[in-house]
C-alpha cells in the first residue's frame, strides 16, 4: 500500500455514561466580580474549601480602578448582562454582586433587581446587604468601619450605614482610591488599623469595607485580639450567600459570624 494512502475511517465508539450532581452538589453560587478586584475570588476559595459540594462561578464586570461615585454608578448598566453569562442554562441558589461602595451608590434594592433580571431563581445579595444581615445575626448596632476609600466615598458610607439604622462611632481609612493599590495593602496594616479602631471602644463589631481588602484569614485572630466580632465585605457576602443557599455549615475557624445562621441562631 502506498504510504500516502489513508486507512479507511474507523467508527468512533460511543460509551455509556452516568451523571452525578457535579461539583455543586449542595449549592451553586454566582458572583459578579469587578474587573479590578484582586481578592474576592481568593477569599471565597479559602472558605469554600471547607464546604464540600458548594461551588462558586465568577463573571467579571468592566469598571474603573479609580473609586469615585461616578465610576461606581457607571457599573449599573453592566450588572444584569454580566450575571447573565454565568453558566447559561444552569440555575443558581444565590447570586452576588461584589462591590461594597457601588452597592450603596446604586442602591441595595436596585442591585437586587438587576441580579434578579438575569437570575430570577437565585437569592440576590451584595456586600452591604450581607453586612447588614451579619450585624443582625451578631446583634451589633454600633459599628467601627475601616475602609480604603477617599473622603467623598467614606462620607457616603457613613451616611448609608446610619440610614440603615446603625451607629458609626469610629471610622478610619487608608484613603487610597486605586483598587490595584488597595489589593496590596498588607494584612499587617489592615489588622493594625482594625485593632486601633476597636480600641477606641463603644462599638459592637468591626467592619472592614471593600472586596479588594484581604481579611478572611485574619478574622479569628482579630476577634481574639479585640474581643469583638469582625467581618469584611468578602467575609460577610460569602457567609450570606452560603446561608441564602441553605448551607448552614458552622466554620469557627473563620470567626464568630460563621458559627451563626441568618438570624443569629
Amino acid at each position: 500500500m502506498n504510504v500516502h494512502d489513508k486507512a479507511p475511517a474507523r467508527e468512533i465508539r460511543q460509551f455509556p455514561f452516568e451523571t452525578d450532581a457535579g461539583i455543586a452538589a449542595r449549592a451553586r453560587l454566582g458572583l459578579v466580580v469587578l474587573g479590578s478586584d484582586h481578592t474576592i475570588e481568593h477569599e471565597f476559595r479559602l472558605i469554600l474549601a471547607e464546604t464540600p459540594g458548594v461551588a462558586v462561578y465568577h463573571a467579571r464586570i468592566a469598571n474603573d480602578p479609580e473609586v469615585t461615585p461616578e465610576t461606581l454608578r457607571a457599573m449599573e448598566k453592566g450588572i444584569a448582562p454580566t450575571a447573565d453569562i454565568l453558566l447559561p442554562g444552569m440555575p443558581f441558589d444565590a447570586i452576588g454582586y461584589g462591590c461594597t461602595s457601588a452597592s450603596m451608590v446604586i442602591g441595595r434594592d436596585r442591585i437586587g433587581e438587576l441580579l434578579r433580571q438575569a437570575r430570577p431563581e437565585a437569592a440576590p445579595t451584595n456586600p452591604v446587604s450581607a453586612a447588614f444581615a451579619a450585624f443582625a445575626a451578631l446583634g451589633a448596632k454600633r459599628i467601627a468601619i475601616l475602609t480604603p476609600y477617599s473622603d467623598v466615598v467614606n462620607e457616603g458610607i457613613r451616611s448609608y450605614f446610619e440610614g440603615g439604622g446603625f451607629e458609626v462611632p469610629v471610622m478610619g481609612s487608608f484613603k487610597e482610591p486605586n483598587d490595584n493599590i488597595v489589593a496590596c495593602i498588607s494584612p499587617k496594616s489592615i489588622a493594625a488599623a482594625a485593632v486601633s479602631l476597636a480600641a477606641e471602644g463603644g462599638v459592637d463589631a468591626v467592619f472592614v469595607s471593600c472586596t479588594s481588602v484581604r481579611l478572611v484569614e485574619a478574622v479569628a485572630d482579630l476577634e481574639k485580639r479585640t474581643g469583638l466580632p469582625v467581618t469584611s465585605s468578602n467575609h460577610a457576602i460569602a457567609w450570606h450567600m452560603l446561608r441564602l443557599a441553605g448551607i448552614d455549615d458552622r466554620l469557627p475557624q473563620f470567626g464568630r459570624l460563621f458559627t451563626l445562621g441568618l438570624h443569629g441562631a
